[in-house]
């Protein structure tokens, strides 16, 4: 039996994923898994049953990654969860920015003068009217699966998009539209598009990317879109660019106390993935991610930990080892279970930078000294036996 525990209130279609092998504690520290959404994690303590945290969500800058690869805590989001959700917000923060809507609504509601309002509203539309998304360039920064599905969709607003990210993976690479153009470097991108859309992590190279710097290279009047994270986009030079008209509409979703009430910022209340499919689909990723990790060993999407998949486990015991990415860790693992006597019929090991992942399928049950053997290896953070 599992216990999760709840920091965030998380959909019910993905807690319903959770058979009866797993029960609710409302006991953080006694928990076998933890499921999140944005509750800041840096400052909690970790009981040591403690095996999983799934982030319901793709940030993770909530939760002590480190930490929680030295405690032998594997660290779990859901990519793609709720990059459609993310992609329509973009698109309609762009449609704001080209059109005065919120400008115009905000008029027909204030409006208390006398008279006809539709014979008013003939004369005073000018001052909102903007311009079409079609025939615009708009750069997008990071080709993830949010920016994939970004990129993709204004093609089919007549917009020309420039897209960049020097990691792209295969597979965002294969579902791009072939009509996107490939920009060498970010400068180009800066220096070519009338809207620029970020959608990259929040990481100590990318933080701050959107500074005076690179507003300087874009173009006069330029539109800056940001979904992804606030950091990525320096604060104050953003209200700068804005107050000088450099930049003509920045579109967050991050409200921050340097970037509410300026003009031609439009800020939403971190709406992004706050759709009820982005948020079942999450839970129900996170949820899945769990139970194979749980029951199965298998690691897929982590962020502290490397993947590692060998399928479901069988009748026989399996045993995985989370341990640092150090010479001679595998050897000292099979003389371990060659001195007990057991066989190993399937073995598997994935290292991420310092850290590294052992599945190893046995033919018979491991006894308790061995798992004490295995954890008093220099090097282990966690043994489990399945």
């Amino acid at each position: 039996m599992y216990k999760y525990h709840c920091l965030n209130p998380i959909s019910q279609v993905g807690l319903d994923q959770l058979d009866e092998n797993y029960v609710i504690t409302d006991q953080a520290n006694d928990a076998d898994v933890i499921l999140v959404r944005s509750a800041k994690m840096h400052d909690m303590e970790f009981g040591s049953n403690l095996k999983a945290i799934a982030r319901a969500g793709a940030g993770v800058n909530n939760i002590p990654l480190d930490r929680c690869a030295e405690e032998g805590i594997v660290v779990f989001n859901t990519p793609g969860a709720n990059a459609n959700g993310v992609k329509e917000l973009a698109i309609a923060g762009m449609l704001l920015a080209a059109r005065d809507i919120i400008g115009g609504i905000n008029w027909v509601q204030e409006y208390e003068e006398d008279g006809d309002i539709a014979k008013i509203t003939e004369k005073k539309k000018k001052a909102f009217a903007g311009t079409e998304l079609q025939g615009k360039k708009l750069g997008v920064i990071g080709l993830g699966a949010i920016g994939v599905l970004v990129a993709n969709a204004a093609t089919h607003l007549g917009m020309e998009v420039y897209g960049y990210d020097p990691y792209v993976s295969v597979d965002s690479a294969w579902r791009l539209s072939r009509s996107i153009h490939h920009a060498k470097t970010v400068d180009e991108l800066y220096k070519e598009c009338d809207y620029i859309t970020i959608h990259v992590p929040a990481l100590e190279d990318t933080k701050g990317m959107i500074d005076k710097n690179a507003i300087s290279l874009m173009k006069d009047g330029v539109v800056i879109l940001n979904l992804a994270r606030d950091v990525l986009v320096n604060q104050e030079d953003i209200v700068d660019a804005l107050v000088s008209g450099k930049v003509h509409c920045y579109v967050t979703d991050f409200p921050t106390k340097e970037i509410v009430g300026v003009k031609g910022a439009i800020v939403i209340p971190h709406l992004g993935a706050s759709t009820e499919e982005s948020e079942d689909n999450c839970a129900k990723m996170a949820a899945a991610e769990v139970r194979d990790f749980l029951e199965n060993g298998n690691i897929t999407h982590s962020v502290n930990y490397p993947d590692c998949d060998m399928g479901a486990k069988g009748v026989n015991p399996r045993i995985t080892i989370l341990h640092k990415n150090i010479p001679n860790m595998l050897g000292q693992f099979t003389t371990l279970l060659a001195e007990s006597g057991i066989n190993i019929s399937l073995m598997t090991n994935k290292s991420r930078k310092e850290y590294a992942y052992t599945m190893i399928d046995v033919d018979a049950e491991v006894p308790a000294e061995l798992e004490e053997k295995l954890n008093a290896v220099d090097g282990v953070l966690r043994v489990r036996i399945l």
